[in-house]
């Protein structure tokens, strides 16, 4: 059944859409942007467009349609699964698999493999991208959360939202970052000449990322990067706007003869549980390729 829940705007000036998704952590703002656009939210009686600043006093009325059960296909896919229970799923994602269906690939992503193993997870959050509370590169491997449940989806998009979750990459870089620790705090968005790639924009959004170095070889160095906010290709941008695009990354400027995809791992991951609330923290260790990789620079081959 639909939702449908009403407010008043308290002060003048916010969009629509932020002030919607400061008052309802459970939607993701790109799930309001859609609402808004398709009609579903009304400005005293009006619809009106995501970017539509409010007035103090304005009446919002918001309807949340029902999700319709997904029409994805299941695919019995290979999936290394890290962690399940009722709630959710950890996998370890392996390099080369889109997380999602899109356009030009309609199968063989993860979500087609999810909804193969765990059936109940078709609809969960949405038609398109069942489960999914966060995302992967394509390129890049490593540790992922899923919900089973609605319970499980609400909880764990909340926490990716209020920066609560714990997400720690390794990053092989070229060159060796100056300082070898630091923070990059710089705004990512579309880039305005070419809409493939992200970069940094004075109106992208917010953007933080935190990075040490582990280990310095000959012309490169291995990162340990933590991630506070969660934009597009974050780290790939930031760590080539510092100057030290990721080893592997042609898209940013980190083409290598050595490696052929992106040498980014999502190392670490930890949350809390969405049904208990207990803390939960998972690793995984470099691949076999990205383990030869730094073989080969540690010895010189």
């Amino acid at each position: 059944m639909a939702e449908t829940f009403q407010t008043v705007c308290p002060e003048s000036g916010q969009r629509v859409d932020a002030y919607l998704a400061s008052l309802r952590k459970d939607l993701s703002r790109a799930h309001l942007q859609r609402l808004i656009k398709e009609g579903h939210v009304l400005v005293n009686g009006a619809a009106v467009k995501p970017s539509a600043k409010l007035q103090a006093g304005d009446a919002i009325q918001v309807t949340v349609p029902d999700v319709p059960p997904s029409q994805l296909t299941p695919q019995e896919l290979p999936l290394t699964v890290v962690y399940q229970d009722l709630h959710i799923v950890v996998i370890d994602k392996s390099p080369g698999v889109t997380v999602h269906p899109g356009p030009g690939h309609p199968v063989g992503t993860l979500v087609n493999a999810l909804i193969a193993r765990y059936p109940e997870m078709a609809g969960v959050g949405g038609e398109q991208r069942p489960g999914i509370v966060h995302r992967l590169d394509a390129g890049t491997s490593g540790l992922m959360a899923a919900a089973r449940s609605p319970l499980a989806y609400q909880s764990l998009i909340r926490q990716f939202r209020d920066r609560q979750v714990l997400k720690v990459y390794l990053a092989l870089v070229r060159g060796h970052p100056k300082p070898a620790e630091g923070v990059i705090d710089a705004p990512v968005g579309r880039n305005p000449r070419d809409r493939k790639r992200m970069s940094v924009v004075a109106r992208g959004r917010e953007a933080l990322t935190e990075y040490h170095t582990v280990r310095r070889y000959d012309g490169y160095a291995l990162l340990e990067v933590r991630l506070h906010t969660g934009r597009t290709h974050q780290i790939r941008v930031h760590l080539s706007t510092l100057g030290h695009p990721v080893a592997g990354d042609p898209q940013y400027g980190g083409r290598v003869p050595f490696l052929r995809r992106q040498f980014l791992h999502a190392h670490r991951l930890g949350f809390a549980h969405p049904a208990t609330g207990e803390p939960m923290e998972f690793t995984s260790p470099l691949p076999e390729d990205l383990r030869q990789a730094l073989e080969g620079l540690a010895t010189g081959d």
